[in-house]
């Protein structure tokens, strides 16, 4: 899945090599290491390099850094049910194609990943953020549901619990996966995708 950027209109440039892109990389990176609560401007200015009002420059708070970090993370989730083949065939082919590309995201955005599932809901960005997880869980679990009364899923787990558990398989590569790590990316999927949907498969005999 390619990146998505979310940027707003005419976004400025400030110090040579320093534009808003790599900014927000940067403070995710800080975020995740600090938490975002704890991470002042001043912080954010000192691993950039920059002053504070350099980062001005390109957004106007430490919350519009959030709300744009955690798009990255947000945007390409959501995209993801907008898909045709998310909405074609069977409810299992369906939420085989929506896991994959779920561990794809996550792969290729890990570090906004991380910072999305950190969130403590502290403020209305982040809470405002947590709704959209939760409405991608919620189709989620519609779609096992689905499968189960197609009889493809086996009934006997309720389908928020699945959903939770299979989101928590995905969700806990974010501290383990490693790009430059001993097991490739489809490896990773792979391995994942059977693991989660073998285990769900109805049992015949």
């Amino acid at each position: 899945m390619p990146k998505t950027a979310v940027k707003p209109t005419g976004a400025k440039r400030g110090r040579p090599g320093y534009d808003q892109e790599s900014v927000l990389d940067i403070a995710v990176q800080v975020f995740n290491k600090h938490g975002y609560d704890a991470t002042s401007m001043g912080t954010l200015a000192d691993n950039l390099g920059i002053s504070k009002s350099a980062i001005y420059h390109h957004v106007p708070s430490k919350g519009d850094l959030l709300r744009l970090a955690l798009d990255e993370a947000l945007v390409p989730l959501e995209a993801i049910a907008e898909d045709e083949r998310a909405q074609r065939g069977t409810a299992e082919e369906r939420l085989e194609f929506i896991l994959r590309s779920t561990i794809r995201v996550l792969i290729r955005r890990q570090a906004y990943v991380t910072l999305l599932l950190r969130l403590r809901g502290n403020t209305e960005i982040e809470r405002d953020a947590l709704e959209r997880r939760r409405a991608v869980d919620r189709h989620v679990t519609h779609l096992v549901t689905q499968a189960q009364q197609e009889g493809t899923l086996r009934q006997d787990i309720d389908p928020r619990t699945t959903t939770r558990l299979l989101f928590g398989a995905i969700n806990s590569m974010v501290e383990w996966y490693r790009p430059d790590g001993p097991v490739s990316a489809e490896q990773v999927e792979e391995n994942a995708i059977a693991m989660m949907l073998d285990g769900l498969h109805t049992r015949n005999g």
